[in-house]
Parts: structure tokens; C-alpha cells; sequence
């Protein structure tokens, strides 16, 4: 990708969706600018709905411009209102500066903060915690109306909702991070932000403020939004039954992941390909008419989740998804940690026994067969299903001797009990 066909390339991608001057965001990103996008630090990892604005900062700096990524380590101790129905529950600085250093790491593991052409990483309680009250107000309040700030959406929304409001906190966020916007483009030379669709009036916001301030050197100050992404149903995505997808691998296991992805409806596997990879046009095309033709054998499902978890959690943590994902149709559990286990089987039937069960002299492998949340209701079910050579534990196929021992414990303390081709129960090993 190069630097004259970036804004064509994210457009085409359908990650534009509003800018505040076509005209010249077409012109600075022809040549070199810098552009930056926020993360404010609500917890100690981002999550899969943040992964649309990573990705955006790294095509950036791969085209050849300056990417800037900023942690609200100031504006997380106010909160956005934006897409929230309710106030939030504001957290203590130390709990911010703690978020704020874990997304810092995170961040860096996908852009480049060295080489020829580094990323920046800033956090506004770098400035923020320096302007005083008064000095606020006369410099940046007095620019902004409140009869246009009530009009914005985040605001109107909480107003009109029946017994909801905004705390003047929240209403004055708009004012923080437009103050943001000023600072990047006086002290960094920052010309345009981006980021999602519901930020609009902030960003905008901030536009203003920098012309209204009196500032030009760096050029004309402009903004980019990308498309809110929600599901079928409508719910915000990256959230799950379970909860948000998160990018760290000890709160999403990179298992979890690739089946998030994998499990991606038919009608967005085209737009995902776009938005979510750095697939070239013709690969994804390909892509989309494979799908058309044979959707039942989810190439374009499979091609996704491939690139994201490589992208996210590298090459490793995707070959040991996809080893954990054949588990489910080949029943071959050697390898697989227990932990990963437990959530490939969290849906299925699942009993426990005792340690002392194992150790005692008539412990028989229908220990792991009859009872309530096993296989088998009775002995001879059990003793039926093992002389016709059905029943595996561990990947293990079982004797027709019900009485014989079987020792093969994952991690000491797991046996994943298959019976034919697709049933599975799960017996935990208990103190």
C-alpha cells in the first residue's frame, strides 16, 4: 500500500464513513500526515470492537504516515458518554493509570513504536492534569455553545431518555477531548483524528476548537470515521452471551477468539474480510465468490479467523486454536491443555469424582460412565456400549472389560469422555 491510495484503500475497505472535508483528507493523506485515534483505559485490556481502530493506526503507519495512538489516562477518570444510557461508575486514578499502562502494552504489540517510521504513544493526563479550571474555561469553554453541545447525540439521548440526565462531567467530556485534538495539533503536528462513527461530535468538536483558537501551522485540521459495527440482531459487536471477545489471552483464550471468528454469519464474511485483515482486494474477492458457491464449507469463515488470531495472537497461539477446534471432530485430546479443554466442552454434559474414588481398590473406569451426568444411566448400558468398541476417554479407546483401570489423566485431573462419533461428557478429577 502506499501513501497516495490510502484514503481509496480504506474506502473501498468501507471503513470511511463520515469526514469533515473530503476534499482535504483526500489531499493530506496523498502526501505524509499524522493522524490518531484514542483508547480510553475503562479496563486492562481492549476488546475485538476496538480492533476496527488498531487496525486503522497500522495501515497508517504501513502506508507511510504517522500514526499516533492516545491512552485517556485523563479522560478515562470523566468517562464518554457516548453510546452509554447511563452515567458510569468513575474509577480511582490509580485503577486508570494501571488500565492505562496494561493497553499501552498491548498496543504495542501491534504497532511499531522504533524503525524508519515510528508510532507515537501519548496519554493526555500528560497535558490535561495541567490546565487549571479557569484557564480552561476562558480558552477552550468559551468557544463551544451549550445550545449546539445538547444537540449532539450522546448528549440528547441521555436527555431525553426517561430518568436518565447527564452529570455536567460527562456533559463536559465533549470539551476534553476536543482539548485533546488541540494538543496533538499544536504539540505534535497532528492534522486529522479518527476513530468510530459515534465519536462525530467530538471529533468535530475538536476540528473547531483548533481553527477557532487561531491555529494553521500544521494545515487544516479534519476528521474520519469509520462505520459502528453491530450484529444481525443489532447488539454492539464483540459482545458475546458470555461477554466482550477481549485481545488479552488470559480474559479470551486464542481458542475462544478463533471461534468468534469462525463463527461469523454468511452476509459478513465479505465486509469482516475488509475491515478486519490486510488481505488484498483480489484475495478477498476470491474469497467472497468461493463462499457464494459452497458456503457450507466457510472458506471465507475460516480464511478470517486464520488472519485475526495470526494478527492478534500470532502464529503459535493459531495452530494450537485450530488443534483445540479438530478436537471437536476428531475427539484426539493429546496436547491440548486442560484449561482449553474446558472451554471447547463448556456446553456439555459434565460430572465430578472424587480423588478418593480413584484411589480406592474396586475403582473401575464406569467411575467416568454411570450417574446422573454421564453417558450411561446403568452398568449395562455402559457395559453395551463398551463391547461395541464406542466409548473413549482421553482419545483412548476402552476395553469391553468394564472393571479395568484406566490411568490417563489429563493434567491429572481431566477425562473427556466420548461416546460415538459426537457425544461428549466431561469428568473433572475433585479433592
Amino acid at each position: 500500500m502506499t501513501q497516495t491510495n490510502l484514503l481509496d484503500e480504506l474506502m473501498w475497505r468501507g471503513l470511511v464513513h463520515q469526514t469533515s472535508d473530503d476534499a482535504l483528507a483526500r489531499a493530506a493523506f496523498a502526501g505524509q500526515t499524522s493522524a490518531y485515534i484514542g483508547f480510553d483505559p475503562t479496563g486492562t485490556s481492549l476488546h475485538v470492537g476496538s480492533l476496527l481502530q488498531i487496525l486503522t493506526l497500522v495501515r497508517l503507519q504501513r502506508a507511510g504516515h504517522r500514526a499516533i495512538a492516545l491512552v485517556g489516562g485523563g479522560t478515562g477518570l470523566i468517562g464518554d458518554p457516548s453510546g452509554k444510557s447511563a452515567e458510569r461508575t468513575l474509577l480511582t486514578a490509580d485503577i486508570v493509570r494501571s488500565n492505562g499502562d496494561a493497553i499501552r502494552d498491548q498496543l504495542a504489540r501491534f504497532l511499531d513504536f522504533e524503525g524508519s517510521n515510528p508510532a507515537q504513544l501519548v496519554n493526555n493526563v500528560d497535558w490535561l492534569n495541567g490546565v487549571g479550571l479557569l484557564a480552561f474555561l476562558r480558552d477552550v469553554g468559551k468557544h463551544f455553545s451549550v445550545n449546539a453541545m445538547v444537540q449532539r447525540d450522546s448528549v440528547r439521548t441521555r436527555l431525553e431518555g426517561r430518568n436518565q440526565g447527564i452529570s455536567y462531567t460527562e456533559f463536559s467530556y465533549m470539551l476534553l477531548q476536543a482539548y485533546d485534538f488541540l494538543a496533538l495539533y499544536r504539540d505534535h503536528g497532528c492534522q486529522a483524528q479518527m476513530g468510530g462513527s459515534d465519536q462525530w461530535g467530538n471529533m468535530v468538536s475538536g476540528t473547531d476548537l483548533i481553527r477557532r483558537a487561531g491555529l494553521s501551522d500544521v494545515g487544516q485540521p479534519f476528521a474520519v470515521t469509520s462505520p459502528l459495527i453491530t450484529t444481525r440482531a443489532g447488539t454492539k459487536f464483540g459482545k458475546t452471551e458470555k461477554g466482550a471477545v477481549w485481545l488479552d489471552p488470559e480474559r479470551t483464550s486464542p481458542y475462544a477468539f478463533y471461534q468468534f471468528w469462525l463463527q461469523t454469519e454468511d452476509t459478513d464474511v465479505g465486509p469482516y474480510l475488509r475491515y478486519f485483515t490486510f488481505m488484498a482486494r483480489d484475495e478477498i474477492e476470491a474469497l467472497e465468490a468461493a463462499h457464494t458457491e459452497a458456503p457450507h464449507q466457510r472458506s471465507g469463515q475460516r480464511a478470517l479467523a486464520e488472519a485475526v488470531t495470526r494478527f492478534v495472537h500470532g502464529d503459535a497461539a493459531l495452530a494450537q486454536a485450530q488443534r483445540a477446534t479438530a478436537v471437536l471432530f476428531t475427539g484426539d485430546v493429546e496436547g491440548v491443555p486442560a484449561a482449553t479443554l474446558e472451554q471447547i466442552f463448556a456446553d456439555v454434559p459434565s460430572a465430578s469424582v472424587t480423588r478418593a474414588d480413584l484411589d480406592a481398590a474396586d475403582w473401575a473406569v464406569r467411575t467416568f460412565l454411570v450417574g446422573d451426568a454421564l453417558p450411561f444411566a446403568s452398568s449395562g448400558e455402559a457395559k453395551k456400549a463398551l463391547k461395541a468398541g464406542s466409548v473413549r476417554i482421553n482419545g483412548v479407546r476402552l476395553q469391553a472389560d468394564p472393571n479395568a483401570r484406566f490411568d490417563t489423566l489429563i493434567e491429572d485431573h481431566l477425562a473427556v469422555v466420548r461416546v460415538g462419533k459426537k457425544r461428549y461428557h466431561l469428568v473433572r478429577i475433585v479433592n
